[in-house]
C-alpha cells in the first residue's frame, strides 16, 4: 500500500470518526431535552430523534471500527459526549443536537462527494456511509415540526 492510499484511508477513518463524534454530542444534548420534557413530548423526542441518531451513531462507529480493522489501521475508541450546559433549556437542546446533527451529515456529504470512499475505501464502508445518511435524512423537518409542539 502505497503512502498516499494509507494517508487517504487515514483521513477517511478520522472523518467518520469526527462524524459520529458529532453524533454523540447531539444524542448527549437530545438525552438532556429529553429529562426537561413531559411524558408525550419525551416519547415523541425519543422516536422522531433520538432512536434515528442512535442507530447513525451506532453504525458511523461499526463503520469506523470495520473498516480499521479490515485495512490494518487503529480504531478510535468512542466516548460519550460531554451533557450541554444546563442553561439551554428546552429550546437550546434542541438547537444543539439540530447543529451537531447537521455537521455529522455535512462531513459525511463532504467526504462522499470527495470520492475518496471510492478510491481508497470499499464496498461496505459506501455502504454503511449511506445508511448513516439515510437515517439522518429528515430529521430537521422532525425536529421543526416537535419544535411547534414541545411545551404545549
Amino acid at each position: 500500500m502505497s503512502y498516499t492510499s494509507a494517508a487517504g484511508r487515514q483521513q477517511l477513518l478520522d472523518t467518520v470518526a469526527a462524524a459520529a463524534e458529532r453524533l454523540a454530542a447531539a444524542l448527549a444534548a437530545l438525552s438532556e431535552l429529553y429529562e426537561r420534557l413531559d411524558e408525550r413530548s419525551a416519547d415523541a423526542v425519543e422516536e422522531a430523534l433520538f432512536r434515528p441518531v442512535q442507530m447513525a451513531y451506532g453504525r458511523a462507529q461499526r463503520a469506523h471500527s470495520a473498516f480499521a480493522e479490515r485495512h490494518g489501521l487503529a480504531p478510535r475508541v468512542f466516548a460519550g459526549a460531554p451533557a450541554p450546559a444546563p442553561a439551554l433549556g428546552v429550546k437550546g437542546f434542541l438547537d444543539s443536537a439540530l447543529a451537531a446533527i447537521g455537521e455529522a451529515d455535512r462531513l459525511l456529504a463532504e467526504l462522499q462527494d470527495s470520492l475518496l470512499p471510492v478510491e481508497v475505501g470499499d464496498r461496505e464502508l459506501r455502504g454503511d456511509l449511506e445508511r448513516v445518511r439515510a437515517l439522518l435524512g429528515g430529521l430537521g423537518g422532525r425536529a421543526r415540526e416537535l419544535q411547534r409542539t414541545l411545551g404545549r
